[in-house]
C-alpha cells in the first residue's frame, strides 16, 4: 500500500454514488423542520466544500443543478480527482473545483472561501485521529456562522458485534500481504467471514446478527467493502464523542439528515418515547436513542450559531418553499413504515395534496390555495409533506428564480452522465434543476432520455442501435434475448418509461416540455 496513503485504501476505487443527503436544498428543508435558519439558498454568493468526495459525482451533479453556488471538493486520491474533472469538463461546469489535496494541505491553502456548508459523507469513521482533528480545524476556520455541516458516520452501538470480527478477519487479511490485489482482498475478507461464521464459534453464537451482516455483504459492491472494512483506521462514534469534537468548531446540533428519523410516532414506542423525553441533555438523549434502536449509521446536521426562527417565522418560510413529486402518484406507497409502527396515508389529505403536486413544482402557500388542503390546515400539510419526502416521492426545492439557468447547465451534465451510458453502467442519477439534487435514473432511463434529445427519435430503435453498438443485449431471467424477443422487450421499457417515469421527470425539470415533445405525448396518450 502507497506510503501517502495513511492506511486508507487507495488501490481500489470508491463507489460512483450519488448521496441525497448532501443536497443544499434538502439539508435546508431538514434544518427549517427543527426551527433553525439555514443559508438562504437564494443568495447568490453561496460557497460548498466536500471532504473526502471519493468519485466526485455527487460534488458535480450538486454543482450542475446549482449553477449559483461554488463547490469545492478534495479527495486525496488522484484517480478520483482525475474522473471527476474529467466529468466537470464533459458537463461544461465552471462552479466546481476539485483536489487530490491531504485534509491537512486542503486547511493549508490561501485560496479557499469560507464556506456556507461544509458536507462529509462517511469519511470520519475510516480515517485516523489526526485527520479528524484536522477536519474539526478546517470546519473551525472555514465555515462561516450560520453555516451547516452534514456528516455521515458509523455508530455505536450498532457496530458493537462486528468491530471484533473486524479486526479479525482484517488481520487475517494483512498476512496475506502483497499476494492480494485490492479486489482479491475483498474477496478473501468475505470468504473468510464466511467460513468463521460456520466455525459453531461462541462469538457468532452470543451474536446472532452476524451471519445476516455476512451474507448482505456478499451482495454489496466490492469497492464499498474495501473502504468500508479494509481500512487501516475504523471507529464507529458514539453520539457525545461526535458532538463534543464538534463542539470545539463552535457546532451545534440540528437534527438528524434523514426526513424518516425526524418521525419518532413510527420509530419509538410511546414508552420509549417518554423515557427520552425525560433527558434534558440533548447530546446523552441521542446517545440513547441510538441504543434504544441500535443505530449502526448516523447522518447529522450541525449549525455553527443556532438561530431559532419564531413559530411565525417558521410558518412564512415554510408556505414559500416549494415541493415536487419525484414518482408517479400511482406509484407513491400510501403506507410508511418505521422501525416500530406503520402509518396510513389518509386519502382525505393525500390523494388532493398528490393531484395538487401532480401539477408541478408547488409552495405550500399555493397548495392551502385548494379548499379540501386548506381545510386540512397547516400543521398536518407540514406534516403529509414531510412523510412523503420520507417516503422519498417528494422533495423540496430550490426558488423558482434561476430555475431556466440552472436547466441549461443541468442539461449539460445530464447528457455527459447519459452520453457515459451509451458504453457501460456508470451513473446512476440525473440532476434537476427544480429540486438541486439527483434524481435516480438507470443506464436504460438515461437511454430513453438521450432519444428525447434527439426530436423526432424512435426510442425503440435508438436505445437498441446504442446497445447493439456497444456489443450489448437485454438480459431476461439472466439470458440475453434477441430477435423479436429482444425486440418486445424493449418496446415494453419504453412503455414504462413513458407511462411512469416520463410525466414525473417533465415536473423536475429532466425533459423538454410537453408542447416541445408531441410525438412522445401521443405515445403516452
Amino acid at each position: 500500500m502507497a506510503s501517502w496513503s495513511a492506511g486508507y485504501v487507495v488501490d481500489v476505487e470508491y463507489t460512483h454514488g450519488f448521496y441525497q443527503e448532501l443536497t443544499p436544498s434538502l439539508l435546508g428543508f431538514l434544518t427549517l423542520l427543527q426551527g433553525v435558519q439555514a443559508p438562504d439558498l437564494g443568495s447568490s454568493s453561496l460557497a460548498y466544500c466536500e471532504l473526502g468526495c471519493g468519485q466526485g459525482f455527487s460534488a458535480n451533479l450538486l454543482a450542475a443543478a446549482n449553477p449559483h453556488i461554488q463547490f469545492y471538493a478534495t479527495d486525496f486520491n488522484p484517480g478520483h480527482i482525475v474522473g471527476a474533472r474529467d466529468l466537470a469538463k464533459a458537463g461544461g461546469l465552471h462552479n466546481v473545483h476539485f483536489y487530490d489535496d491531504s485534509f491537512a494541505d486542503f486547511l493549508g491553502r490561501t485560496d479557499l472561501p469560507d464556506f456556507d456548508f461544509i458536507c462529509l459523507h462517511g469519511i470520519y469513521s475510516w480515517i485516523s485521529p489526526e485527520n479528524r482533528r484536522t477536519i474539526v480545524d478546517f470546519i473551525r476556520s472555514k465555515l462561516k456562522p450560520g453555516g451547516l455541516v452534514y456528516i455521515s458516520y458509523n455508530t455505536m452501538p450498532g457496530w458493537a458485534s462486528m468491530m471484533p470480527l473486524r479486526r479479525l478477519l482484517l488481520e487475517h487479511t494483512v498476512a496475506q500481504g502483497a499476494q492480494l490485489s485490492g479486489p482479491s482482498r475483498v474477496k478473501h475478507f468475505i470468504d473468510l467471514a464466511d467460513k468463521v461464521g460456520k466455525l459453531d464459534t461462541r462469538y457468532f453464537g452470543s451474536h446472532p446478527k452476524l451471519a445476516k451482516r455476512i451474507e448482505k455483504l456478499k451482495g454489496q459492491n466490492s469497492n464499498y467493502i474495501a473502504h468500508e472494512y479494509l481500512n487501516q483506521h475504523s471507529e464507529p462514534f458514539y453520539f457525545t464523542d461526535l458532538a463534543q469534537d464538534l463542539a470545539e468548531a463552535k457546532l451545534t446540533w440540528v437534527g438528524p439528515a434523514n426526513a424518516l428519523e425526524n418521525l419518532d410516532e413510527i420509530n419509538l414506542t410511546k414508552k420509549q418515547q417518554e423515557f427520552l423525553a425525560g433527558i434534558d441533555d440533548v447530546a446523552l438523549r441521542q446517545m440513547t436513542r441510538d441504543h434504544i434502536v441500535d443505530q449502526q449509521f448516523r447522518r447529522d446536521i450541525f449549525v455553527k450559531g443556532a438561530v431559532r426562527l419564531s413559530a411565525q417565522q417558521v410558518r412564512e418560510r415554510w408556505l414559500e418553499t416549494r415541493f415536487v413529486l419525484s414518482a408517479k402518484s400511482s406509484k407513491i406507497p400510501r403506507e410508511l413504515r418505521g422501525l416500530r409502527h406503520a402509518v396510513k396515508l389518509q386519502s382525505s389529505i393525500y390523494d388532493p395534496l398528490i393531484v395538487e403536486l401532480e401539477k408541478g413544482p408547488r409552495t405550500l402557500r399555493e397548495i392551502m390555495t385548494e379548499p379540501a388542503l386548506a381545510q386540512a390546515g397547516f400543521n398536518r400539510l407540514v406534516q403529509a409533506l414531510t412523510i412523503l419526502v420520507a417516503l422519498g416521492s417528494c422533495q423540496p426545492c430550490l426558488p423558482s428564480q434561476g430555475v431556466a439557468e440552472r436547466k441549461l447547465q443541468v442539461d449539460r451534465f445530464n447528457k455527459a452522465v447519459a452520453n457515459l451510458s451509451r458504453f457501460e453502467r456508470k451513473f446512476s442519477y440525473f440532476a434537476s434543476p427544480v429540486t438541486g439534487g439527483g434524481i435516480m435514473a438507470d443506464r436504460m432511463a438515461q437511454l430513453m432520455w438521450l432519444s428525447l434529445q434527439d426530436r423526432g427519435a424512435d426510442m425503440v430503435r435508438f436505445v437498441g442501435d446504442v446497445l447493439s453498438a456497444a456489443g450489448q443485449r437485454l438480459l431476461k431471467d439472466g439470458k440475453p434475448l434477441n430477435g423479436v424477443e429482444h425486440e418486445a422487450e424493449l418496446q415494453q421499457r419504453v412503455t414504462e418509461f413513458e407511462e411512469n417515469t416520463l410525466g414525473a421527470w417533465e415536473n423536475l425539470g429532466l425533459c423538454p416540455s410537453p408542447q416541445q415533445q408531441p410525438e412522445q405525448r401521443q405515445l403516452r396518450a
